[in-house]
């Protein structure tokens, strides 16, 4: 890979997180590794209405240093339902199809294009077919999930922070529920006993 092309794809994809980081694209978060800009890591938070609420769906892009001339290759990290995990995507926006990509399409584009794939039901390499109730125990796991991830945990410590406040307040809810069972047991028990 010749140095000007490496420059050049690196320029732009620094210029792409600037823009990306002051107008960020509605459910995602994206970060590139600090260790190879090639390399940019993404979380998409399930948008409300959708299968996908309350999931967060860890992915990546991976450049070719030739990029903007060339498109991504595109993958889907957590469980989800609608993409299989850790294989490339095909989409029109990946590498799958380069000669449909436009090299003025910048990492906002790219997710933008996600997001509105992810809420489609149409099939393509390397989307799974499940039902919208799959979908949303997906989107309840993802949480868990994604913790285990050190990658994760490393490059999204906010996500990370509001993944920890839900799972508390699940337990909390889950403590609770299981004392007004319990409650109600033994209410039911000393009913029978005295009747």
């Amino acid at each position: 890979m010749s140095g000007r092309k490496l420059n050049a794809s690196n320029s732009r994809l620094k210029q792409d997180y600037l823009r990306l980081k002051k107008d960020p694209v509605p459910y995602i978060t994206a970060e590139p590794l600090s260790s190879n800009i090639l390399e940019w890591h993404y979380v998409v938070s399930g948008p409300e209405n959708t299968p996908y609420e309350g999931g967060y769906y860890h992915g990546k892009l991976v450049f070719p240093s030739e990029f903007p001339f060339k498109p991504p290759a595109i993958y889907m990290l957590t469980p989800n339902g609608r993409f299989k995990t850790n294989k490339k995507l095909c989409l029109s926006i990946s590498d799958f199809h380069p000669d449909t990509w436009n090299p003025a399409w910048s990492v906002s584009t790219i997710l933008t294009g996600l997001l509105s794939f992810m809420n489609e039901k149409c099939p393509t390499l390397g989307s799974v077919e499940t039902t919208d109730h799959d979908k949303r125990q997906f989107a309840y796991n993802s949480l868990e999930y994604n913790l285990k991830s050190r990658e994760f945990c490393d490059l999204f410590p906010d996500i990370v922070a509001e993944i920890r406040v839900e799972l508390n307040k699940r337990n909390a809810l889950q403590s609770t529920m299981k004392e007004n069972q319990n409650n109600n047991s033994r209410s039911v028990s000393n009913e029978s006993l005295q009747g």
